[in-house]
């Protein structure tokens, strides 16, 4: 039985495509080209849209077990996420509190207490100091002075979301606010992980756009998923800083010669959860969804995309590994050769005072949204024509 929720979107959906027409913001809006370059700006940005805001940096799926972990390195900040023995979930810098060495590498595992490879200080998985190497030599101390710095962390819709920066707590219901029903949705706690990989990427502002919008997917993605969704058609909904983005896939015209009681929905269109600042998810053929996670470089022209590949489960049989690795091909495709060779040129090509605004059409509502958030964080002003 369709859910009423897809049941509206292929309706919206539909309206659109008869229309020949898309959901639009009111104007179009233009945006400083110094707002993709300015290193104080960008610096600025970083801290209060990134740093200070909860951010989903591990699936619960790589938590399944107590014990279980991700270390990883965002924004330079080191982190390492591990769930306890009574089941929570919790972020600590990944810093031993003796001389600073990291406690473990990058990656995912299984440990049931942290050793420093330095001098052996041990952690276990609630951050507390349990051991140290030569201790009766080393002098008294309150080991619980010197458990591991907790980084606020929460679980929810199947993620652990963390804030990079130690003592601002939030409330993770009151930041997804609607999103968090949509994101349940998804059941991303009950997916099989097929494949994780690394992305390098331009600017973190160029790379978003492109996951905000479907006006190029006729162009650019001619060849990859735009065979599959119609190009320049969204519907648009938004969730406080959050928002969801509606494409119709090719088959969407069907539905026209249907009686909805016939209609099976999810078949015809794509949803883009995109989670402010820098979480997509995104559903796009069958059984399988791409979760993409952007953290951006050091610098204004660099990121790094952590791109999750699921399948509803594990594939067994050659159809299903061969559909698995199919979509895994067809989304790095689009992806890192057409969306990030894109965005490559245009950074380089930021610099040349080509242009010295950008103007989103009314046809981009996902940039707009967007944008202003940015702007509304960052204290900036943005302009409309």
């Amino acid at each position: 039985m369709p859910s009423t929720v897809s049941m509206d979107l292929a309706r919206r959906a539909l309206t659109r495509y008869g229309e020949r027409g898309t959901d639009q913001a009111d104007a179009p809006m233009t945006n400083p080209v110094s707002a993709y370059l300015d290193p104080a700006r960008y610096a600025h940005e970083i801290e209060h849209c990134f740093k200070r805001r909860p951010m989903a940096l591990a699936l619960s799926l790589e938590l399944a077990k107590p014990g279980d972990y991700r270390a990883v390195t965002v924004l330079e900040t080191p982190v390492l996420i591990v769930r306890g023995k009574d089941g929570q979930a919790r972020a600590f810098l990944n810093v031993c509190r003796h001389r600073g060495a990291p406690l473990c590498d990058e990656g995912t595992g299984s440990a049931q207490r942290f050793s420093c490879p330095y001098h052996a200080w041990a952690y276990d998985a609630e951050g507390a100091l349990t051991a140290m190497y030569g201790e009766a030599t080393f002098g008294d101390i309150n080991r619980e002075d010197y458990a591991l710095k907790p980084l606020p962390c929460a679980e929810a819709a199947g993620m652990v979301w963390v804030c990079l920066t130690p003592g601002l707590d939030f409330d993770i219901d009151d930041w997804l606010g609607g999103m968090r029903a949509e994101l349940e949705t998804l059941k991303l706690d009950q997916w099989h992980i097929h494949e994780v990989r690394d992305l390098p990427g331009p600017g973190w502002k160029v790379v978003w756009d492109g996951y905000l919008e479907a006006y190029h997917h006729n162009t650019l993605h001619k060849d990859t998923v735009g065979k599959f969704t119609v190009g320049n058609l969204v519907v648009h909904d938004t969730y406080g800083p959050h928002q969801r983005i509606t494409f119709g896939r090719r088959s969407l015209k069907e539905l026209a010669a249907q009686p909805e009681a016939e209609w099976t929905p999810d078949e015809h269109i794509r949803l883009i959860h995109s989670v402010f600042p820098n979480l997509s998810i995104s559903g796009v053929l069958g059984d399988h969804c791409l979760v993409s996670q952007l953290f951006p470089g050091p610098k204004p022209d660099t990121t790094i995309t952590r791109q999750y590949v699921l399948a509803a489960k594990e594939p067994e049989t050659p159809e299903e590994i061969a559909a698995t690795e199919g979509f895994s091909d067809i989304v790095l495709r689009a992806v890192r050769d057409e969306d990030y060779d894109m965005g490559y040129k245009i950074q380089r090509g930021l610099k040349s005072g080509a242009n010295t605004t950008f103007t989103y059409g009314r046809n981009e509502p996902g940039l707009h949204h967007y944008h202003r958030m940015v702007a509304e964080l960052g204290g900036w002003e943005l302009g409309g024509q």
